[in-house]
This record gives structure tokens, sequence and C-alpha cells, in this order.
């Protein structure tokens, strides 16, 4: 007799996909720094480019069918991170915004493992319609709280490079290695994070999906 093939698990890459909002993410900052670069280092001009460059990428985002409220959201973080680096005449602080939003993130990620509510499984969960079934799983609960540490460290290094460049107003270099440190470190962190994921559980398990219940013997 054949043994029953292992159930096609689904891979954590096409359930979270993400990976034009985080290259359509990079490019206001970037244009603030070419802005700023070619302007003799005037933040007005730089917030004019940034500024531009998130409306243009907003409407094609619109049309491409993204949602509204998520377009509106990522064109106000990039006016307000343009006000406040005019506001302390300071270049580097339009990324203070990125700064400070990354070391919530790394906390709130770890915070989410020591309740037992990892956010992976909290995000993944939705998209595929589970709520917070997955968490009558012991196995995929345990490979949630594992595998959202990889996103937490993500977010982590992010704040160890910004940091010190923020700190030395080193604004080329930070406009560098947020583009750098936007889609490439995301998509490492999925496949990271999925191969930490799916190393935890059984062999037989479904992976992201959950276990059917099992049906009861039918009575003779």
């Amino acid at each position: 007799m054949t043994s029953p093939a292992t159930p096609e698990r689904e891979s954590l890459a096409s359930v979270l996909g993400g990976r034009n909002g985080a290259i359509d993410a990079s490019l206001p900052p970037l244009a603030f720094v070419l802005g700023w670069l070619f302007t003799g280092n005037s933040i007005a001009w730089g917030s004019v480019a940034a500024i531009a460059t998130a409306v243009v990428v907003g409407v094609f985002r619109l049309v491409r069918g993204d949602k509204a409220r998520a377009v509106v959201v990522s064109l106000a973080a990039v006016i307000v991170a343009a006000l406040i680096a005019l506001h302390t005449g300071r270049a580097q602080d339009f990324f203070l915004i990125q700064l400070l939003s990354n070391v919530a993130s790394a906390l709130l990620w770890a915070a989410s493992v020591v309740v037992r509510w990892p956010l992976l499984g909290v995000v993944v969960g939705l998209l595929l319609g589970q709520k917070t079934k997955w968490r009558k799983d012991p196995a995929l609960l345990r490979a949630y709280s594992w595998a959202s540490l990889t996103w937490s460290c993500q977010y982590l290094l992010r704040v160890a490079v910004y940091l010190p460049l923020w700190w030395a107003g080193q604004l080329v270099a930070l406009g560098v290695t947020r583009t750098v440190l936007t889609w490439p470190l995301q998509a490492l962190t999925i496949a990271v994070s999925g191969w930490v994921l799916y190393r935890l559980l059984p062999d037989d398990h479904p992976g992201l999906r959950l276990k059917p219940a099992e049906k009861p013997a039918e009575e003779k």
C-alpha cells in the first residue's frame, strides 16, 4: 500500500505578498534625498519632490486597485515626515518617523510573542479567513511565535542601521539604506520566517491551513 501523500503546503510569500507596496514606499524618501541634493541642500524642495512622488505613486496604486485608505495613509506619512524636517530644519528628520515606527514595530512583534498572540499568525489568519482559529493548533501557535521573532529582528536591524546615520545627519546614506532595507530585507524576512515556521511544524501538518476536523467513524 502506498502512504498518503503529504498535503501541499502554501508558501508564506504567496500569502503575504507585499513586494509592490514595499517598493512604492521607498520612492518618496529617495525623491526627498535627490531633491535635497540637486537643489543645494534645500529641505523645502526635497519635501516638494517627496510629496509629488507620493502623489504619483498614490494615483498609480489606486489605478492598480489598492485601497484608497492605504493610499491616503501612505501620503499622509510622507507629508508629516516633510513637515517634521521643515520644522526642525534638519533634513535627516524626514526619516524620524521611519526610525520611530521601526522601534515600535520591533517591540510590538516581540511583545506579541510574549502574550502568545504572535502577529504573524494574526496577519496570516486574517488573510486566510481563519481569524483566530489557528491559536487552537499548538504546533501552529508555536511555529508562528518563533517565526514572528524573525520579523522583530528585521525591525531591530533597521533601527541599528538608521539610528547612527540619523544621529550623524548622513542623509544620503539614510536614503540608500532606506531603499536597501525595504523590499530586499522584507523579502529575506518572509523567506526566513517561512523556513522557520515550516521547520517547526510536524511533517504531516498542512502548514498555514488548519488541520481539518476528523469525522467520527460511521456506526456499522
